[in-house]
């Protein structure tokens, strides 16, 4: 059972206005699907797609892909990730995004009746604490291009982002560290970079593989968990020094939080805005 640190404060971080609905602004629209996968085989998921009211099909979306869907979608949680995309492409901040909320897969051929952590996907960490390339190929070989039936989706992997909260973090990073061809902008909040299956291996291989195309941002706090796979702050800070030793586009934010969405979702617009600094200079 995973022991909770005592010295989190979780009352220092509040969402602002650009996490709040605003008037004037043209809210998008997210809908619901259900997949069974073939690489995950015999496993059924939801998930969400975010499509902004200024997308239009003559031009492709840029890309954000996010492990835990329901809990970066969800328009009173902790992130509420398609407000803050409405707020910001309304005013220009980021580009024309369209948005995938993915949860983790579930064994069996039903769901649960709703979306969220209960019953917890047996799938999950699997899926995203293994160090293989296998969630990016279920992500380019059947989630992009089933969304990419109805809607048009950049291919320039400089405006296609992935994102996670814990074990959704380091899946993130995993995805654009097989596949920076294909993803080159990593949001992790509280990843689980310790020893889940192996995550706590990145410090070094970070250090001694040559530098790759990435822009990642790093998110923890000193009361995240410290329990038999590893000390979470502890593995986000060698994660950031090796990053940072080896000369990568990165952004460490280290606060006093727990294991939560919380002081993410409080910087969440500053995320973006980071993460898709320089935008306008690429092309679709």
């Amino acid at each position: 059972m995973m022991s909770l640190p005592t010295n989190a404060n979780d009352d220092n971080y509040k969402l602002g206005p650009d996490s709040q609905k605003q008037d004037g602004v043209p809210q998008g629209k997210v809908t619901e699907h259900v997949w069974h996968s073939k690489i995950f085989a015999t496993t059924i998921r939801r998930y969400f797609v975010y499509v902004p009211a200024q997308y239009s099909a003559n031009q492709p979306a840029a890309v954000m892909v996010f492990q835990d869907g329901h809990a970066y979608v969800s328009s009173d949680g902790q992130f509420r990730a398609a407000t803050v995309m409405d707020n910001l492409i309304h005013r220009g901040d980021i580009p024309i995004t369209i948005g995938i909320f993915i949860d983790p897969g579930h064994q069996g051929d039903s769901l649960p009746d709703k979306p969220g952590w209960r019953p917890t996907p047996k799938n999950r960490s699997f899926e995203y604490d293994t160090l293989s390339d296998q969630y990016a190929r279920f992500l380019l070989e059947e989630i992009l291009p089933e969304v990419g039936k109805q809607y048009r989706l950049t291919s320039n992997p400089e405006l296609r982002a992935i994102g996670g909260i814990s074990s959704g973090g380091i899946c993130a990073f995993t995805v654009a560290w097989e596949r920076p061809n294909e993803f080159r902008k990593v949001i992790s909040h509280v990843g689980s970079f310790v020893n889940i299956r192996g995550g706590h291996n990145y410090e070094a291989l970070i250090r001694k593989t040559e530098k790759k195309p990435l822009r990642i941002f790093l998110q923890d706090g000193s009361g995240d968990l410290d329990n038999e796979h590893g000390n979470w702050p502890l593995a986000n800070q060698q994660m950031a020094a090796s990053l940072k030793f080896k000369g990568y586009d990165y952004q460490f934010v280290y606060g006093d939080g727990a294991h939560n969405g919380i002081h993410g979702g409080s910087i969440l617009p500053d995320t973006f805005r980071w993460i898709w600094k320089n935008w306008k200079e690429q092309t679709p």
